[in-house]
């Protein structure tokens, strides 16, 4: 019954976290709801009377289209500045988007491309081929599949006889599944590989082009975000890069003819160290190039092109192709691409029956998400149909008298509309952004209330459980019944009211009230002026503890976030600080006082206990501070704060011109890396966990350096530069993928050795017969209780040994003299098992990262280490003086 009791114990405080995370979720990770209509040419949203000849909604003004994405071409790598005398290396590559804007001004045109974040190919994908918003999580009809549900430019290009021939990145496999007429995939897993899946597409690009067996030619480019990742964009191979993507738009452009769009676009941009994925300025600022050998816009465009957010690009290319806009678009037409005829009335006609179309497909889609989710503000959606009911009213009456008007008054009327169109796209878009990233601070502030009163509970039952014996009926069954009746009253309270009940809300309060009572009832049972430190009061205005709510207050405040790589440290420090006065007060590291007569008759007052732990416990005070002074080397820099510089390490070998540097740093690195695994070896055969003939122990003496072995090779031919590689390519691409697989696999091989049997504890008796040889547990434990009982085991083993020699004089339970069991590695049997799953952990993020934070992550397993030393040598100076 007792075990029964602690199982609810332990199952409700799993219970009480997971609705904590799961309430903070609920109102952090936002959602949308994924419609399944589908747009058709036979059923548009408005019917304009001028436009009844179109084939579909918009008369197509393109046959076909060449869509090259390269990802990651920021607007920085695309623009041109020919007054630069001395550009950086990612500077005035793309020359000939700079030579068609200029030449051929009303054919060739370069938008700045926002990107929403986050700035993930995936996500961005998504949002220029659907036109919609990305949140954190996108619930869809199949929540379980890859693939885009969603009404999509790809969907309506086939659905209207497109012939789409893809080629690069395989990403679009999975969003797009058997979706092409034709297509060339290649693997995009290597972010190392800057040539294979570009030098892919160049193999079949132009061949394709000129079959002409094609409507719409995507090709995805991978070779620029790689080097980004590999070498950053301050980089000579960045620039080569970008110097082939010249390259392949001049040639390109010598392949099409008057009736083919060329798009140039980049999915997102990239930070100084060349990475992607937040919200900073270089990350959503892409480039946009559009080019045709026909006259693209009615006029030459002289102010300087207008940010263009990415999915404006999906209503534009639907109408110039011919194609219904997908359904779930909220992006707006292009205007430039839209103002043709010459003729000025003529072009702002057009202009406004592409926006008219366009309002009319978004205020579609506002009215039937309205309908199946609700999270949309009423009071805006009202605002937005009535100014949608204007705006109708107003094109059709004008578009039904537009022959009775002069050119001048029709022009004005045009441009008034065309103005409110716009607006109204604008506002739309708004009200999706803000309902879509809008959180739930009542649910994330429940949800944070409820982990930290889990956590204090535990560290209640944790600290003075034992010292209070308290019954289980008191710290589980009063509370729970309790609760139960409160909740069930609240929830019938809240039904016969008629208010909506949240699940969510409910859920919550049952916990909160769980904990109220619990408190309470823990406040009742503890009255015994002997039991005042277990007083939850007391126990949570301890040092620790005081700090460690001090660093969670510090993440609700955005000036300590921002400054969160300061804030932690000091926090340490501070808690080192801590602990450091509280020994001094409570007399622990008080050294005794000697009188004028010599002090060798006061030296029995200092116990060695005393002084092993207390000059141990100042040096080790010492070591961790210089580790978070060290630390401090390793920052990077967050984007609210522009002058930060981040460190050096942060980027990877690759990223270094001298030869000699980096071969020095790459040295350093692997005596690091090798170092971090000595000492874990080390430290597991100090407490004789290397001693059993176990495949666990096999591992650790020949897996962990396999491991290291294969890390260094993958950054000796990672870090090398192309060129100096050019005669092995093909062995260094089989290098780049095969060294990463080897290691995962030898880190799953380890994990699955620690899941099958995780104790390294050896045993054998004095005699040295092979027979006496024994361990007492094998395999992995299959329960809780007798996981917490692998030591208790092992001495009763023993226990029973010794009592057998002393019942018959010397001899053993075999018969033998002098049998006595010895146990390696008993002490340290929990601890072996987490310090290796630790050590394989570390090993694969060590791959992950870049090769010159190895150096950092030495310094987190030294931290480790130290701080658990300081709590054994803590616990000991206490222990001391309770014994005393």
């Amino acid at each position: 019954m007792k075990r029964l009791l602690l199982m609810l114990l332990l199952a409700w405080l799993s219970i009480s976290f997971y609705s904590g995370i799961w309430l903070f979720m609920s109102g952090f990770l936002l959602m949308r709801i994924e419609l399944g209509n589908q747009s058709q040419c036979s059923s548009p949203p408005s019917a304009a009377p001028h436009l009844q000849d179109a084939r579909c909604w918009f008369p197509q003004r393109f046959d076909k289209a060449v869509i090259v994405i390269i990802d990651a071409l920021k607007y920085d790598f695309a623009k041109y500045n020919p007054e630069n005398d001395n550009p950086k290396p990612y500077e005035n590559k793309l020359g000939e988007i700079h030579r068609l804007c200029s030449a051929q001004p009303r054919h060739a045109r370069l938008y700045p491309f926002r990107a929403d974040p986050p700035t993930t190919t995936m996500q961005r994908i998504k949002g220029f081929t659907t036109g919609s918003l990305p949140t954190f999580v996108d619930l869809g009809s199949n929540f379980a599949s890859y693939a885009i549900q969603e009404d999509n430019l790809i969907h309506q290009m086939v659905s209207n006889g497109k012939r789409v021939v893809f080629m690069g990145d395989d990403t679009w496999d999975g969003l797009f599944p058997k979706k092409f007429y034709k297509s060339y995939f290649f693997p995009s897993f290597n972010v190392k590989d800057l040539h294979t899946v570009d030098d892919g597409i160049l193999q079949h690009l132009y061949p394709t082009v000129d079959g002409g067996d094609w409507d719409v030619i995507i090709a995805h480019f991978l070779g620029v975000d790689h080097c980004g990742h590999k070498h950053g964009p301050d980089h000579p191979e960045t620039a080569k890069k970008l110097m082939q993507m010249n390259q392949v738009i001049a040639s390109l452009i010598e392949h099409l003819d008057d009736k083919t769009l060329l798009v140039v676009a980049g999915d997102h941009g990239m930070t100084d160290t060349g990475d992607h994925g937040g919200d900073s300025e270089k990350e959503v600022t892409a480039a946009l190039f559009l080019y045709s050998k026909a006259p693209l816009f009615a006029e030459q465009l002289k102010t300087e092109a207008p940010a263009v957010p990415q999915v404006n690009l999906v209503p534009s290319l639907s109408l110039l192709l011919g194609l219904p806009i997908p359904y779930s678009n909220l992006g707006g037409v292009i205007d430039d691409l839209f103002g043709w005829p010459e003729d000025k009335v003529s072009a702002l006609l057009s202009k406004t029956t592409a926006y008219h179309i366009n309002v009319q497909q978004v205020a579609r889609y506002l009215d039937s998400y309205s309908r199946a989710a609700g999270d949309l503000p009423a009071e805006k959606l009202r605002a937005l149909a009535d100014l949608f009911t204007s705006l109708t009213s107003e094109y059709e009456q004008l578009m039904s008298q537009r022959d009775q008007l002069s050119e001048e008054e029709l022009e004005i009327h045009l441009q008034r509309i065309l103005q409110r169109q716009q607006s109204y796209l604008d506002q739309a878009r708004h009200v999706c952004m803000e309902s879509w990233a809008r959180f739930h601070p009542m649910h994330m502030l429940m949800g944070c209330i409820i982990l930290l009163t889990s956590c204090f509970f535990c560290y209640i039952i944790a600290e003075a459980g034992s010292v209070l014996s308290l019954p289980y009926k008191n710290l589980l069954g009063y509370p729970l019944l309790f609760t139960i009746s409160v909740t069930s009253a609240l929830g019938l309270a809240v039904w016969t009211s008629g208010l909506a009940l949240d699940l969510v809300t409910v859920c919550a309060a049952a916990t909160l009230i769980f904990q109220i009572s619990f408190y309470f009832n823990f406040q009742a049972k503890k009255s015994s002026p002997s039991r005042r430190q277990t007083h939850p009061v007391y126990l949570l205005l301890s040092g620790p503890c005081v700090v460690l709510l001090f660093r969670c207050c510090s993440l609700f405040s955005d000036s300590y976030v921002v400054a969160e790589g300061s804030v932690a440290p000091f926090l340490l420090t501070s808690l080192l600080t801590v602990t450091v006065v509280k020994l001094h007060w409570d007399g622990k590291l008080l050294l005794p006082t000697f009188t004028p007569l010599g002090s060798e008759s006061l030296k029995p007052s200092l116990t060695p206990a005393y002084r092993r732990d207390g000059s141990r416990l100042m040096w080790l005070l010492a070591a961790l501070g210089i580790c978070v002074r060290l630390s401090g080397f390793f920052h990077n820099c967050r984007e609210e704060t522009p002058d930060c510089q981040p460190s050096s390490f942060l980027s990877p070998l690759s990223s270094i011109r001298d030869p000699d540097i980096k071969n020095v740093s790459y040295v350093f690195c692997v005596v690091f890396l090798g170092f971090m695994v000595f000492l874990v070896r080390k430290w597991l055969q100090h407490y004789g966990n290397l001693n059993i003939a176990s495949p666990l122990v096999l591992y650790v003496r020949w897996g962990f350096p396999l491991i290291v072995l294969g890390i260094a090779c993958y950054w000796a031919v990672s870090s090398g530069t192309e060129d100096s590689l050019a005669k092995l390519k093909e062995l260094t691409h089989l290098a780049l993928v095969a060294c990463p697989r080897a290691i995962y696999a030898m880190a799953g091989l380890g994990l699955l050795l620690i899941l099958w049997n995780p104790i390294t504890v050896f045993m054998k008796s004095r005699v040295s017969d092979p027979d006496n040889t024994v361990t007492t547990y094998r395999g992995a434990p299959s329960s809780e209780a007798e996981l917490q009982h692998v030591i208790p085991q092992i001495y009763r083993k023993m226990q029973r040994t010794l009592k057998s020699r002393l019942q018959h004089g010397g001899e053993g339970e075999d018969g033998k003299k002098g049998v006595s069991v010895e146990a390696y590695g008993l002490g340290s049997v929990y601890s072996a098992a987490m310090v290796i799953t630790l050590s394989i952990l570390t090993l694969v993020l060590i791959l992950l990262h870049s090769e010159r934070m190895t150096p950092a992550f030495l310094l987190l397993l030294l931290e480790a280490v130290i701080i658990l030393h300081i709590h054994g040598h803590v616990t000991n100076l206490y222990s001391e003086g309770v014994g005393k």
